[in-house]
């Protein structure tokens, strides 16, 4: 290099410097002095790795030695972390050393590097995204538009966005909005278009896309797509509106049974829950009674099993009150049944109603969108549940309105004809007394007296009893029989030896109401006694596997006959003496002169869903059986 040369070198943009053959500095422009932050005078014939040593360990050693050995050209790019600075180094070789220029890249190299940064971000997105042209040509696509349309990129660059819409099989209709969007986009009218895109994909699935296009600002490129698979939104909201329709026949419905069918069959269909079923709480029993299924849940299971307290995951979520989620039921300790075939499982409580299980052979089935949509089927079904209760109480009451007011007209027949009765006694003996000529005394023996005044107390009791809601019970418990009957004895007429048990067992009922039962049957057989009387408590159909299980009660007492056991349980009936029932008038016969008694065992009785009736024993007297008391048990 000649000293000619320097000044115009000098004026130069790019850092310049020049060494000789042992790399000792002979020349630096302004901008190198500016660069390397040393003047002239302290390089000029010093060893470039003596002043720098840091660039030891770049690239510049190998570039320059291997431009010097070689005798040709090389370039490369080098951080100095000393300066922070990226450099583009451009190394020219000659007989008499090196020349150097330097150029400052970091704001290039910055730039490259926000760019890579993004397209990794644009790569790694799960979207497709498409940048296009002014043509509508496609510049670029990312890995999720491959995997969407099952076409290499390589394929679709320079092609018109056309190829990439036919490869997607979008309607027609479809396409012209597409390019409705990008028009827009490209002539500044919007700065967003957004397109919902029905298409197929690589597998043949139809698929719904949302395309929102945006202008981008770029060397080729002026709009880009982003297109987010949303299918599965969709399809929730389908599911969803279809919920909604499914609680309309929900809520039209009174049967619970029927709700819970209509649960488990929309489960079914609508979320794809094959395995499922819907357990309602026995409140009587106190165990999860299984009242609908799915087919598959049958087949599986070749029926479902009930869950008595305590048993398995079912009633710790009951009680717990929150839907709950098994990603895998091997993992969990105290299963119900250890050798299932179901590896998860979502467990749903209806309310206090009862719980909604589905399963799955798969393990890890079910997300949170499942436990979402299960959740609203579940509150759904259950406030069609509360509904079918409150229609259910109101059936009840108006039925027991009914009950009420046709007691209400029985016992004032019964009060007007046995009180009139009892009056007429009494009124035959005044009159007996008026007709005497000899000195006043009370016809009637004090005993009879007696035994008039006590009939028409009693008779004034049973008239109290049955009025009331006889036929309502309270919260039933379990109890012992003979407890219930020395409960029952203690406010009867009977003494205690005057009832045989024959077997202990126990029972499910309201203890005050059940203990007026036996009161009051025992006091029945009481009044048809002339003396003495003894009554026989036995079990029934105990060892029976339907529900004709219960208990009856065997008295010596005047039998009541066969042609009045209906009348005597119905208030309402009348009898003639001749046997006939007559429900519009007529005489009641001795057999009905002992009140209501019988009628309120009856009330009682078919308020706990049993069944009473009336028979003559084997060697006379009568015999009363309750059955279906299905909570009846023998004691061990």
């Amino acid at each position: 290099m000649t000293l000619r040369s320097l000044p115009e070198v000098d004026r130069v943009t790019d850092a310049f410097f020049a060494l000789d053959t042992d790399f000792r500095f002979t020349y630096l422009n302004e901008r190198a002095e500016t660069l390397l932050k040393r003047s002239r005078e302290e390089l000029i014939g010093r060893v470039m790795w003596d002043e720098f040593p840091q660039t030891v360990e770049t690239q510049f050693p190998d570039g320059f030695h291997h431009a010097m050995d070689e005798q040709i050209p090389v370039s490369f790019e080098v951080y100095h972390a000393h300066l922070e600075t990226w450099f583009e180094a451009r190394a020219y070789p000659s007989e008499s050393g090196l020349s150097v220029y330097m150029r400052d890249v970091t704001e290039r190299k910055d730039q490259e590097t926000t760019l890579a940064q993004h397209a990794a971000v644009v790569e790694a997105v799960t979207d497709a995204v498409v940048t296009l042209d002014r043509n509508r040509e496609v510049v670029t696509v990312n890995r999720a538009t491959e995997e969407a349309i099952g076409l290499e990129r390589s394929a679709l660059r320079g092609e018109h966005v056309e190829t990439l819409i036919d490869e997607a099989c979008v309607a027609d209709e479809v396409a012209i909005e597409i390019g409705r969007a990008i028009a827009d986009i490209d002539v500044g009218s919007a700065l967003e278009r957004t397109v919902e895109v029905p298409f197929t994909d690589a597998d043949g699935r139809d698929r719904i896309g949302e395309a929102r296009f945006v202008p981008i600002e770029d060397d080729l490129a002026t709009v880009a797509t982003v297109i987010r698979d949303v299918t599965d939104r969709h399809e929730y909201e389908r599911v969803v509106t279809s919920l909604h329709e499914v609680t309309r026949w929900l809520l039209e419905s009174d049967d619970p049974e029927e709700i819970c069918a209509i649960a488990v069959h929309a489960g079914s269909d609508l979320l794809d829950l094959p395995i499922s079923g819907v357990w309602l709480l026995d409140e009587e029993h106190g165990y999860l009674d299984p009242v609908a299924g799915t087919a598959g849940a049958h087949d599986e299971f070749g029926g479902l099993p009930r869950f008595n307290p305590g048993e398995g995951l079912v009633w710790d979520v009951f009680e717990a009150g929150g839907v709950e989620r098994f990603d895998d039921l091997r993992t969990i300790d105290d299963i119900y049944n250890p050798e299932t075939p179901i590896r998860s499982e979502i467990i749903a409580p209806i309310g206090t109603h009862g719980i909604l299980m589905t399963g799955s052979r798969e393990p890890h089935r079910f997300d949170e969108t499942d436990v979402d949509l299960v959740s609203t089927l579940v509150e759904n079904t259950r406030s069609a549940l509360d509904r079918a209760d409150r229609e259910q109480v109101l059936r009840e009451r108006s039925a027991e309105l009914e009950r009420q007011t046709e007691r209400l007209e029985a016992v004032a027949e019964v009060l007007s004809s046995d009180l009139k009765q009892q009056l007429s006694n009494v009124s035959d003996a005044l009159e007996a007394t008026d007709r005497a000529t000899e000195a006043w005394e009370f016809p009637l023996e004090e005993d009879s007296v007696d035994a008039t005044l006590d009939r028409a107390e009693d008779l004034v009791d049973d008239i109290r009893a049955f009025a009331r809601n006889a036929s309502a019970v309270g919260p039933r418990d379990r109890i012992q029989l003979s407890a219930a009957i020395d409960d029952a004895l203690e406010r009867s007429q009977l003494d205690d030896e005057c009832v045989v048990v024959e077997e202990e067992a126990t029972l499910r009922a309201d203890g005050d109401r059940f203990a007026s039962l036996l009161e009051t049957a025992f006091d029945d057989a009481a009044a048809r006694a002339d003396g003495t009387v003894t009554i026989q408590v036995g079990l029934v159909g105990i060892d029976a596997n339907d529900r004709s299980r219960g208990f009856f009660l065997l008295d010596d007492a005047a039998e009541i006959p066969p042609t009045a056991h209906e009348h005597v349980l119905d208030p309402t009936r009348r009898v003639r003496p001749d046997g006939d029932d007559d429900r519009d008038g007529g005489e009641i016969t001795a057999a009905r002169s002992n009140g209501l008694g019988l009628a309120l065992v009856r009330a009682i009785a078919e308020a706990h869903d049993w069944t009473l009736t009336v028979a003559n024993g084997e060697n006379g007297g009568t015999r009363l059986e309750i059955r279906d008391v299905t909570t009846l048990e023998r004691d061990a």
